[in-house]
């Protein structure tokens, strides 16, 4: 269940947007921002922004999304979507958000959260699933990076390395959805080698743990989760990946033995 993130040492921070593009400018706002707790993840969080403010810009970015894919009419795909959706946002305890859960054409095997309950899953990834435990993966997945602040820690990585100023200028401006793409790509991905991308690999793999806890708790069973990765290495058709260094996701061999060590230590025989 998602727990309250709490300051170590002094109130969070609420600046609104001049005060905050000017502040990630002077680089001040790094210096005094301090630490969070995320009881969900048992760690500290940076997070330069409040969860208000991530979920406007996510807000704008999804607008722009529902205006620029198309919406898939397959009802098989949209009812099961609908029906594991709420099974495990419930045992996330994230019911109290404006969940929104939506099927997009197109045959790549994705699938993407933004703050504030807005899920996307394109038709290709169903393709790629035989049962729902395993969409319970994938959504699990997803949901475990809403309760672990993801995206506004990875906003604030990108901001405090000084990747994400121009980004953070357009998207703290008027709210204007023209700049939602920018925002979008700022919210969900990583843009840098180096420091950024292991952080979004830390991401990954931490939203792994977490979902299959909530598929348990939901009914699902997690040990699909490692069925489910073994597909998708499967149907890659022995075209290698790119290397771990060089991508925002950890390797499916990563994945698959971080996943199994999981499991295990939740009493699974894998």
């Amino acid at each position: 269940m998602d727990a309250p993130i709490t300051f170590l040492d002094r109130e969070p921070i609420e600046l609104n947007r001049r005060q905050l593009v000017k502040g990630l400018a002077a680089g001040y706002i790094v210096a005094i921002a301090g630490c969070v707790q995320n009881p969900t993840l048992g760690r500290q969080q940076l997070l330069l922004v409040s969860e208000a403010q991530i979920t406007q810009l996510s807000a704008s970015a999804w607008s722009q999304i529902r205006k620029q894919q198309k919406v898939s009419t397959n009802k098989a795909m949209n009812r099961s979507l609908q029906t594991v959706g709420p099974r495990i946002v419930q045992a996330a305890g994230l019911q109290n958000q404006a969940w929104e859960y939506t099927v997009f054409q197109g045959d790549e095997a994705n699938a993407f959260v933004l703050p504030g309950g807005k899920v996307g899953f394109y038709e290709g990834i169903f393709k790629r699933m035989e049962n729902d435990d395993q969409l319970a993966t994938v959504m699990g997945h997803e949901t475990g990076h809403v309760a672990a602040r993801h995206s506004a820690e990875r906003y604030s990585q990108q901001v405090a390395a000084g990747v994400g100023m121009q980004a953070a200028q357009v998207a703290l401006q008027s709210g204007d959805v023209s700049g939602a793409g920018t925002i979008a790509a700022v919210l969900g991905a990583g843009v840098q080698f180096g420091i950024l991308l292991p952080y979004s690999r830390t991401h990954e793999l931490e939203a792994d743990r977490l979902g299959v806890v909530y598929m348990k708790q939901a009914g699902y069973d997690p040990r699909q989760s490692l069925r489910f990765w073994q597909n998708m290495t499967a149907q890659r058709g022995g075209k290698a990946p790119p290397p771990e260094f060089m991508s925002t996701h950890p390797s499916d061999a990563t994945r698959i033995s971080a996943l199994t060590q999981q499991l295990r230590s939740m009493g699974y025989q894998v």
